[in-house]
């Protein structure tokens, strides 16, 4: 079978477990631009008896609220239901310009309401124009056909279930083995092993089967899975040291190479199998600290003046605030009967001071790179040359960006600010181009240096994101002086002073094999530890750019 016709096959499949119970398994994100082929899918699944909604829906629509028209004309408050209030399932087109706001209050009311269903559609053009995470996290399945559809393809209905779901007995080894196999493949949220459980529970009650075996773990992993994963399964190291004897013989254990691969390996090997082959350029590894949060951008800073809406609050005319007129009338008209009595002869709407609404928006302040590259001899032995190439291909995606960058150089025993913050790309690369290395690794000193200048730019309304490039091999303290020791515990304080001010933090692991200290620098700093140690600068450059979108 090609690709191309596994991966409808794959949708088949998906389409056919959601349709026998859509309520318990939630629903499903397709990632399709508009198509008859699209279309064709959608026909299938008429029967959930969907309901539209658009990525910028309002509260009023999709909570209900206060119907301000027939509560002026009646004297009574008079609520409109909101499109939550309907059972139906929800389609939600344009998924992926769904804001966060949207996506936590959809994600809310799928925790709340067990049972219902959502249909994410993804019409994204880039990898980065996705589903927003909190969304997708709760849906089980991610529908993404290749090609054209098949002409013979089509999706055969399961029927009325003679066993419900919630009733397919499922072992604690079940359980285990897809809480295991999420692990290895560095998937950290619990939620995708419970999902995995409620498919694989599906598949058994639709072949009429009230216990889950190998084949409906195997359907479950293979569907749930392969696009949440963020590493490879690591293989486990050979161990070079004979068997022990068998005490009662004396004789050395017989060894278990030629027994069959146990069940684990095939479900590993299943999922595996149907990982994209440019997984290393999405990929934020598993086993780091904090995803960054946001969208790589800078930080949001509210107001009343410009940017995006946010919801009025009450408060008070100071002259300076906007005023929400509508939400203003919303908070009056419900008590105009009873000020009307008190009032009789007062016309017009009675508005109180308590009443007031005012407008407020949101917008976000410019991100600042800060790039601290470790340019030392033993940097320079292993990467440095990779950390230059990824770090041009960074600051090109930088500039289309708006981002500001900065390069911090540290080796000897001083660190250098190569540059300050700028948008020129091409200064930007003359300075690395002649970036030398060699001598000592002065890393306390070039957070040193990196946390002035975060604090310097952040006073002036940018905000600050740190990506330190070093091999760990810290030699040279805070006073110049050369103490393996002492300069480890120098990097540990100026991390732990990262921390406290709250600033974004990205250590990649430059050396050839990743290093346990700089994974617990990486903890100090509350950040996140990339080790790539045998990616090119194309990889390392994917890789990083994952992390800071987060």
């Amino acid at each position: 079978m090609t690709p191309d016709a596994d991966s409808w096959a794959r949708a088949a499949l998906c389409l056919r477990l959601l349709l026998s119970a859509p309520g318990y398994l939630a629903g499903a994100t397709i990632r399709m631009r508009a198509s008859p082929d699209r279309d064709r899918l959608l026909s299938i699944l008429q029967p959930l008896n969907m309901r539209r909604i658009h990525p910028s829906i309002s509260d009023e629509q999709l909570f209900g609220g206060l119907d301000l028209s027939a509560a002026l004309n009646s004297n009574q408050i008079i609520e409109n239901k909101g499109i939550l209030s309907d059972p139906r399932t929800m389609v939600i087109g344009m998924a992926e310009r769904c804001g966060s706001d949207l996506a936590a209050k959809l994600a809310h009311q799928m925790d709340r309401d067990v049972g219902r269903c959502l249909i994410a559609l993804d019409e994204g053009a880039e990898p980065d124009e996705t589903l927003p995470p909190a969304l997708a996290e709760r849906l089980p399945f991610h529908i993404a056909p290749e090609g054209r559809m098949p002409k013979d393809w089509r999706v055969v209905p399961a029927g009325t279930l003679s066993v419900t779901p919630a009733a397919v007995t499922a072992s604690a080894a079940d359980a285990e083995t897809l809480a295991l196999l999420a692990a290895q493949f560095g998937i950290d949220s619990l939620r995708a092993p419970l999902m995995a459980l409620r498919v694989a529970r599906v598949h058994a009650a639709t072949h009429k089967r009230t216990s889950l075996d190998q084949t409906d773990l195997e359907v479950a992993a293979r569907l749930v899975f392969p696009h949440r994963a963020t590493r490879l399964p690591q293989a486990e190291p050979e161990s070079e040291a004979p068997p022990p004897p068998n005490p009662e013989t004396g004789q050395e254990a017989e060894s278990d190479a030629s027994s069959p691969m146990p069940e684990g390996d095939m479900l590993v090997e299943a999922v595996r199998a149907l990982l994209p082959p440019d997984l290393l350029a999405g990929l934020v590894p598993a086993g780091t600290g904090r995803r960054m949060g946001g969208d790589g951008a800078g930080q949001k800073r509210k107001g009343n003046r410009r940017g995006r809406p946010l919801p009025s609050r009450p408060g008070r005319l100071d002259g300076r605030s906007r005023i929400d007129l509508i939400a203003t009338l919303r908070a009056a008209a419900p008590w105009q009967p009873i000020r009307r009595k008190a009032q009789p002869d007062t016309p017009g709407l009675l508005i109180r001071p308590s009443d007031i609404r005012l407008k407020r928006y949101v917008e976000q302040s410019d991100r600042l790179l800060i790039f601290a590259v470790d340019a030392s001899g033993s940097a320079a032995v292993s990467r440095l040359n990779e950390a230059k190439g990824a770090v041009e291909l960074l600051l090109a995606q930088a500039y289309a960006a708006r981002d500001h960058v900065a390069l911090i150089s540290f080796r000897g025993t001083t660190a250098d600010l190569l540059l300050p913050p700028t948008r020129s790309l091409v200064q930007t690369k003359r300075r690395l181009a002649s970036l030398p290395g060699g001598g000592g690794t002065p890393l306390a000193t070039g957070l040193q240096q990196a946390l002035a200048l975060a604090t310097q730019t952040r006073s002036k309304g940018l905000t600050p994101t740190l990506i330190v490039l070093t091999d760990g091999r810290a030699n040279i303290a805070l006073d110049g002086s050369t103490n393996r020791t002492q300069a480890m515990e120098d990097a540990e304080q100026m991390a732990r002073v990262f921390r406290t001010h709250g600033i974004q933090t990205l250590v990649i692991d430059m050396s050839a094999r990743p290093q346990a200290g700089l994974k617990a620098l990486a903890g100090q700093f509350d950040g996140q530890y990339l080790p790539l140690p045998r990616a090119d600068a194309q990889a390392l450059t994917g890789a990083v750019s994952a992390a800071l979108q987060g």
